[in-house]
């Protein structure tokens, strides 16, 4: 039979479904684990300081914001399997103008490859929303979580020392990441779902389906607790490093302080244990209120070294008892009819995360100093935890 022939884990890998959309995720974020910590240090080398890389980083990310509003009409009109493989090939196009490691390189690579990111997370999002049943998501979200758990564990170290060896071989390895993702997607073979609306309807417009997400409160609120959520971590690979080599480590210690922080994506399952237990309601509260006090610690320890670098992966480990949650929130409360709308407007924290945190700081770098950043950081976070606390008990 094929059980004596073929591993149990190794079969669950190789057809659609809750193990083999994790690992897919997973392998997805094996390029932009390698770029992490490269691409803020590769800025502020070019740029000079980290008032001009957030805005540098709130440019980009705008720009892209705006791009990512035509992916509902490229669905439609090409299919999702096609924008995600143009968004996987156009991430290492994207690479190749950053391995230049120049001043036109940067304005031109960060958009490319910022924007293909946001191709392929917005479709697989509508495969997960396909693929894994409702009452799987609670499973699907720790395992996602937890199996790119190693990938984030050594990817933002890795990509250092590759970027140490040569330009562009971080560059060159996380390209074939790429391409390697794209292949286990078409060998995965998923299929769009019968209830999806056909490609001959029009596209909706962006402008009409915006208003419709933020008049739900439960989507409303899955959007700003994902969105508080991903500031954070924005922050943390941008400023993190930063901090830490205008503290006086070299860049191989930011590397591995971010790596370390990110392990605490091995506790996802953990944390899906307690959620389930205690309810995510809970986790959230006290998951965001602590990671609000550790990154205030940051802040305060300002002129030593040691001490940010401690505080900083637990930080890290505080933010993922909020991971561990995932986009549960959301996954429960979206209607089946409306999924492809409300998933590109709920995607959209991700995008607003990447240029908010740059947009705010870039002003506050004016008058302060970098550990203002991590002050302000840590009390948004308290108020997260306050805002979770209209969560549905049930969650």
């Amino acid at each position: 039979m094929r059980s004596l022939h073929v591993p149990v884990w190794l079969d669950a890998v190789s057809h659609a479904g809750v193990t083999s959309l994790a690992a897919l995720a997973a392998v997805s974020t094996f390029h932009r684990a390698l770029l992490v910590t490269v691409l803020p240090l590769l800025a502020h080398r070019l740029l000079g300081d980290a008032q001009r890389v957030s805005v540098f980083y709130f440019l980009v990310c705008l720009a892209t914001v705006a791009g990512s509003l035509a992916l509902p009409w490229l669905i439609r009109t090409f299919r999702r399997r096609f924008v995600l493989s143009f968004g996987a090939l156009a991430a290492p196009a994207g690479m190749a103008l950053l391995a230049t490691d120049g001043w036109w390189g940067l304005i031109l690579g960060m958009p490319v490859y910022v924007f293909a990111n946001t191709c392929v997370e917005i479709c697989l999002s509508l495969y997960v929303l396909e693929h894994v049943q409702r009452r799987e998501i609670g499973r699907f979200e720790p395992m996602r979580i937890f199996m790119a758990a190693g990938v984030w564990l050594i990817g933002p170290w890795l990509g250092v020392q590759l970027s140490g060896i040569a330009t562009w071989l971080v560059y060159a390895v996380a390209g074939t990441g790429s391409l390697a993702m794209l292949g286990y997607f078409w060998f995965l073979r998923l299929s769009d779902h019968p209830a999806v609306p056909v490609m001959k309807q029009p596209p909706p417009n962006p402008l009409r389906y915006f208003p419709r997400y933020f008049r739900q409160p439960r989507l409303r609120l899955a959007w700003v607790l994902a969105f508080g959520r991903s500031c954070w971590w924005t922050s943390f690979f941008v400023y993190g490093p930063i901090l830490v080599v205008t503290s006086g480590l070299d860049a191989n210690a930011s590397g591995a302080i971010v790596s370390l922080g990110m392990g605490a994506l091995f506790m996802a399952r953990f944390w899906g244990s307690v959620g389930r237990r205690w309810g995510l309601r809970r986790m959230l509260i006290g998951g965001y209120a602590a990671t609000g006090a550790v990154t205030i610690a940051v802040g305060l320890a300002a002129g030593l070294p040691w001490a940010i670098a401690v505080l900083l992966v637990a930080a890290a480990f505080a933010a993922g008892a909020v991971d561990g949650a995932g986009n549960t929130p959301f996954l429960r409360a979206v209607h089946p009819y409306e999924r492809p709308e409300m998933t590109t407007v709920f995607v959209t924290y991700r995008d607003a995360a990447q240029f908010v945190p740059p947009g705010i700081f870039s002003a506050l770098l004016r008058a302060f100093e970098l550990p203002a950043v991590f002050l302000v950081l840590g009390g948004s976070m308290f108020l997260l935890a306050w805002t979770a606390r209209y969560l549905p008990r049930r969650l």
